[in-house]
């Protein structure tokens, strides 16, 4: 019998829960500030989008959890999609329903309202069973809060903060959790507990995560795939384990030219190797 024998299940390719494409996103009907980035995200798996200040990471995320149009950022060409479903044109509220929910830079908290209070914001469509379950899944997660509960938000330290923005997305039961810079401004012990907690949420709850960051190497040493961006682009991709033993990585996150001097990914030697580096 001749003819094409059909793929067992386990070796047919498997869509990935998000997929960006060929995105363009320009602001102020002028400023191009991301260009033809495309990254796909596994259900169940961590990735890191890394770069510098002003490399286009945080727009990546505004514009995959709708909210471009409040810096008057627009989504000119390419797509975005979730579990197969197009998310451009769709209002925050309706994306965070969809299963996508930000942990935005900065924390962004309710900081008049006490930590309960602002998890409570963060499961408002929930029944009051499903808050209770979710409350107790955050205070595990985050024992330290537990005994801050009655405390007004805005006189929590950094790291406290941090902890109750995580624990509000969760409050939502996120599909896709996506983390913009969590480790900006904190005590090196506050990241550890907060990368600790995502891994717990990986390994215990098998939740997808986009991590977004600046601390590079501690970002790969939990993603199974990275991606880095510089002015704009998507420079360089692969599992998070060949990226960290690539030299041109390791030159520019951690060590200098033999001049002293910081390189860009422009100058290492393998940019100009790349055909989507050039297009």
């Amino acid at each position: 019998m001749t003819g094409t024998q059909a793929s067992p299940a386990s070796e047919r390719s498997v869509s990935p829960l998000l997929e960006i494409v060929n995105a363009q996103i320009i602001y102020d009907d002028a400023v191009e500030a991301v260009r033809d980035v495309s990254l796909s995200v596994q259900e169940g798996s961590v990735v890191a989008l890394l770069g510098s200040n002003g490399a286009g990471k945080s727009t990546v995320l505004k514009a995959l959890t709708g909210t471009l149009h409040r810096e008057e950022g627009e989504l000119e060409k390419g797509s975005i999609r979730f579990a197969g479903e197009l998310l451009h044109g769709l209002a925050p509220e309706q994306i965070v329903e969809k299963g996508v929910v930000l942990v935005p830079e900065g924390r962004k908290l309710f900081i008049n309202l006490t930590v309960e209070e602002n998890l409570l914001m963060g499961g408002y469509l929930k029944s009051s069973a499903q808050v209770k379950r979710l409350m107790s899944m955050v205070y595990d997660l985050f024992p330290r809060l537990v005994e801050r509960r009655r405390q007004i938000s805005g006189y929590l330290s950094g790291g406290e903060q941090q902890m109750v923005a995580v624990g509000r997305a969760l409050m939502a039961e996120p599909r896709l959790l996506a983390l913009d810079e969590p480790s900006l401004g904190l005590a090196p012990m506050i990241i550890d507990a907060i990368y600790d907690a995502i891994i717990q949420l990986r390994t215990e709850m098998n939740m997808t995560i986009l991590l977004v960051e600046q601390n590079a190497m501690q970002a790969m040493d939990m993603a199974d795939n990275v991606y880095i961006m510089e002015n704009g682009r998507i420079v360089l991709d692969g599992p998070a384990e060949k990226l960290r033993n690539n030299i041109d990585v390791q030159e520019y996150y951690l060590g200098f030219s033999e001049g002293g001097e910081r390189k860009s990914y422009r100058d290492v030697k393998h940019y100009k190797r790349r055909k989507r580096w050039l297009s």
